[in-house]
């Protein structure tokens, strides 16, 4: 694939990307009203967590798409002196809200399958306080178009454990429960880490890599919309029970 066509294929699918996430997030908070009683609360997390994705991505890939049209992705501008890069804000904007993104599932898990955190639960929200902090460390350089190594490694560490821990918890109690939308729902966490974890390590090598990132996001499109037909529009999946074929 050329360059030029990799870009329209992204910059294509971005838009599109942006406009499905908040059409399904403001379909969300339009009819939060007609969620049932028990499901109010697993509900708002699920709505909070979208939107905050949904803000952190439309930095992200928002920004490339504007950089994509001023002519390079290198493209900066000056805040009080100091020189920004759109591709690293929009980068930096899209680490922090996904972090809180799986505090918010986190919280989902254990409202879900009314649990309490233990040992594992607590290093899961000590993951995303490290990652935090990673974050925040100079040598990170946020400007950069590509992410730098060992740094991106580094910080998406602690998202890695976040995130899969996360899915094991979901997994594990909604196969329990015989809970299809949460076993998709962990099953689609699991892909988009799939999809990442290479971007994250090969992407500097061979940047045709980071094409993964759009089955990933497809992913987290796949687990907003799991989540609405479950709780926002009537259509829940009865539990499986023993025995059932």
């Amino acid at each position: 694939m050329s360059e030029t066509m990799r870009m329209w294929v992204e910059v294509s699918f971005n838009i599109v990307y942006l406009i499905v996430v908040w059409g399904l997030v403001i379909a969300m908070w339009r009819r939060r009203h007609l969620v049932a009683p028990e499901d109010r609360r697993p509900a708002e997390l699920i709505m909070w967590a979208f939107t905050l994705l949904a803000l952190g991505d439309t930095g992200h890939v928002g920004f490339r798409v504007l950089a994509y049209a001023l002519g390079d992705l290198g493209t900066t501008f000056t805040v009080l002196g100091y020189e920004v890069g759109l591709v690293g804000l929009g980068a930096l904007s899209t680490a922090i809200t996904v972090t809180f993104f799986y505090v918010l599932m986190l919280e989902l898990w254990r409202v879900r399958f009314d649990r309490s955190y233990d040992w594992f639960g607590y290093l899961l929200l000590a993951a995303a306080g490290v990652r935090l902090l990673l974050m925040a460390l100079p040598a990170n350089q946020w400007n950069n178009v590509v992410p730098s190594q060992p740094w991106s490694t580094l910080r998406n560490l602690p998202l890695m454990v976040q995130g899969l821990g996360v899915a094991y918890l979901i997994l594990r109690d909604a196969r329990a429960a015989g809970d299809r939308t949460f076993q998709w729902i962990g099953a689609m966490i699991v892909v988009s880490y799939a999809c990442y974890v290479p971007v994250i390590f090969f992407v500097q090598r061979a940047p045709i890599v980071g094409m993964l990132m759009i089955p990933k996001t497809l992913a987290y499109v796949a687990i907003a919309v799991l989540a609405y037909r479950d709780m926002f529009a009537g259509t829940k999946s009865p539990p499986i029970t023993v025995g059932s074929t």
